[in-house]
């Protein structure tokens, strides 16, 4: 029987598509286990029943902190940890989504002589994944543009694998959910997990005006609702079940641009206008949504440029452009198949082993 060993985490993104393609695995009767730390990915992959292994990591900084002296260290137990569990586990493959705890894994793995394979959600490679780049037997990447930043020709763009369950969304049950009315368009606002302020103030500056036209549920994060009460206005801090049917029903989407979102949209063939974080070192989200808006799978506004004005014009342009985004994401050659790409490469992968 086939095992893989997965790995990766730090935050949900880097889990996600590795539970997105659970159902793929089992199908093929390939047996799973999870080596991650003991952060969000331990709770997210116990919830699959998959074997899951934690060890010790560090974050590796590339600024001066007290911190990264004893780091060292953990990141030096957890590579310990990783050559015990990888004997005990004997997989036939690895395979890293990222994050610092990928790095030890991967290391060990190579060190056994176990082919190792990584997959990058971002336009732009993170540091783990630039670091256990050399390791690696192959590479997965996203973004069409991600592949300029790819040294290895052993490489594939692959998209972002998305959960089955999201393509079994009910239009009607959506509707019923926020009581609305079937014929009047229905946009989605939302924010990524913890919301977005800025957004939400330019949205409750333009809603009475919106309304007259859109039906709009709004995503706002937790502890950031807005005071507007409208028949056509559903607000809610955070959704988790019954997701994929608010998506069914939704005709547009607002969103910011973390890359697992935005092949999620992609999948469901949802016209997007974008507004990206601009913070963090790499600007992830600003290089994610301009690849999206190139490909004509988009349209993007910059934070910096956001008001109740500019928002109120790229919803009219948006309104405008839906059909011409929807045949573009359509056309795109890399289909949103729940990893069946990726599973198809891996087993030409372990044939050669």
């Amino acid at each position: 029987m086939t095992k893989i060993v997965l790995t990766g985490g730090g935050t949900a993104g880097h889990v996600m598509p590795h539970i997105a393609m659970i159902p793929a695995y089992k199908r093929l009767g390939w047996e799973l286990a999870y080596i991650g730390s003991f952060g969000i990915e331990k709770s997210l992959v116990e919830k699959e029943k998959i074997p899951y292994h934690s060890i010790q990591t560090g974050k590796l900084r590339r600024y001066f902190s007290l911190q990264n002296f004893t780091d060292v260290g953990r990141i030096l137990w957890g590579f310990v940890q990783s050559v015990y569990l990888l004997q005990k586990l004997k997989p036939d493959l690895v395979f890293s989504k990222g994050g610092f705890v990928s790095v030890p894994v991967a290391f060990a793995a190579w060190l056994l002589r176990i082919p190792v394979v990584s997959h990058e959600s971002d336009l732009t490679p993170g540091l783990a994944n630039r670091l256990i780049a050399p390791f690696c037997r192959f590479l997965f990447y996203a973004f069409p543009d991600t592949k300029a930043y790819i040294k290895s020709q052993d490489s594939q763009e692959a998209g972002i694998p998305v959960r089955p369950s999201l393509f079994l969304g009910d239009r009607d049950r959506g509707l019923q959910r926020l009581d609305f009315e079937n014929g009047l368009p229905i946009l989605l606002v939302m924010g990524g997990s913890l919301g977005a302020e800025r957004i939400n103030r330019a949205l409750q500056d333009i809603l009475p005006e919106l309304v007259l036209h859109w039906q709009v549920v709004h995503l706002t994060g937790k502890g950031k609702s807005i005071p507007f009460s409208h028949p056509r206005y559903k607000s809610f801090e955070y959704i988790n079940e019954g997701l994929e049917d608010i998506f069914a029903c939704s005709d547009a989407v607002i969103s910011r641009a973390g890359a697992n979102s935005l092949f999620e949209l992609k999948a469901l063939k949802k016209p997007m206008l974008l507004i990206p974080l601009e913070i963090g070192s790499r600007g992830d989200q600003v290089h994610n949504a301009k690849s999206f808006e190139k490909q004509g799978w988009a349209m993007v506004l910059s934070e910096k440029d956001l008001s109740a004005e500019s928002l109120k014009a790229k919803l009219k342009l948006l309104t405008e452009s839906k059909d011409q985004q929807i045949a573009a994401m359509s056309r795109s050659e890399v289909q949103d198949d729940g990893g069946e790409g990726i599973i198809s490469t891996l087993s030409a992968l372990l044939k050669k082993k």
